[in-house]
């Protein structure tokens, strides 16, 4: 679940962005727009910079830049407005009908959309991806990772190595964590003088990252969620990783589209920089480095929103997870019917 994932809410932002842009010609760009130009960002008594709080990320705002708007940065705030109104007719629409979820053929297993969490509104920056760069807002995915993706999609009751990290309630690694998805698009940022910490909704995982000069861990130790040191470049906090093992994905909700499944590799280098730009609002942005997968550094950028009382409950994700036993065990009743039907 997540941004756009659902076939036919895909299929009514590309008709209402159809609608929208036929004809019209590239909108100016405002990547500043959500900027307070009067706003003094606060301090800790250290003199940090304050990005302490509850913050989100949920958005109808898609990763990659669908076909219907190439070559168009930015959004207007007419076209945002209409995406977003659009948003709030077909939910009203699929909400009214809840029996026709439920019919023969229905998908009976997926929550309502009220279950749900995954946003009515474009990103406030106006943006037409997540992806910035490229410019083209196209992840640069090498043919081989595509390749394994899809074969460990057609693999997957096969094996459980087979299955997304994210099912298995292993990790969603970096940058992954921080990626919206269906629900629990919240994180808790907190700052000591020597360390910031970044507590993640979803599977619960907690990055406690140095803020002052320690020395990476050694080449040899491997992990899901890397291994991460933090600095200030003015005003601004940018956190470096590294160390990852090849056992991840880059992006295991359905909002990460085409990148849900990409494996990444030991050379996996993610640079990722919050500035705090008015009071509600902290932009987030996570460079990619991986030459193993992808055919150059690539750039994702969000505005992270403050949710000042918004509650992050326990997720305990193995308790009464039976995904991977459920799906591992249907498999091998589909591999008998299948060889009892050759006998």
């Amino acid at each position: 679940m997540g941004t756009l994932t659902s076939p036919r809410m895909l299929t009514v932002v590309v008709i209402v962005l159809n609608y929208l842009f036929l004809g019209t010609t590239l909108a100016t760009a405002q990547p500043e727009r959500v900027v307070d130009p009067n706003w003094t960002i606060p301090r800790t008594p250290d003199d940090q910079p304050d990005l302490q709080g509850m913050w989100g990320n949920k958005t109808l705002t898609p990763m990659e830049r669908p076909d219907a708007v190439e070559g168009k940065a930015f959004l207007t705030d007419e076209e945002m407005a209409a995406i977003n109104h659009q948003r709030v007719v077909d939910e009203q629409v699929r909400d009214d009908a809840p029996a026709q979820r439920y019919s023969a053929g229905g998908n009976v297993g997926g929550y309502g959309s009220y279950w749900l969490d995954s946003g009515d509104t474009v990103l406030s920056t106006g943006q037409t991806s997540l992806i910035v760069d490229p410019p083209n807002g196209l992840a640069p995915i090498k043919p081989w990772a595509l390749e394994a993706k899809a074969y460990n999609l057609a693999h997957n009751g096969d094996h459980y190595q087979h299955m997304s990290v994210w099912d298995r309630c292993l990790s969603r690694g970096v940058p992954g964590s921080m990626l919206p998805a269906g629900y629990n698009n919240a994180y808790r940022i907190v700052q000591t003088p020597d360390y910031i910490a970044i507590q993640h909704e979803m599977i619960h995982d907690v990055r406690i990252i140095p803020l002052f000069d320690k020395p990476f861990i050694g080449e040899g130790i491997r992990q899901w969620m890397g291994d991460a040191r933090a600095h200030w470049d003015g005003d601004v906090l940018v956190v470096e990783t590294k160390n990852f093992h090849n056992r991840g994905w880059i992006a295991s909700s359905a909002a990460g589209a085409r990148l849900k499944g990409i494996p990444t590799s030991k050379a996996l280098h993610v640079v990722e920089r919050f500035r705090r730009v008015s009071a509600d609002t902290i932009i987030w942005t996570v460079t990619i480095e991986d030459p193993n997968v992808y055919t150059r550094p690539w750039t994702i950028s969000m505005p992270l929103t403050a949710e000042p009382d918004y509650q992050i409950f326990e997720y305990a994700c193995h308790e009464g997870n039976y995904a991977v036993p459920n799906a591992l065990s249907g498999q091998r009743t589909i591999d008998s019917r299948a060889e009892s039907t050759k006998e």
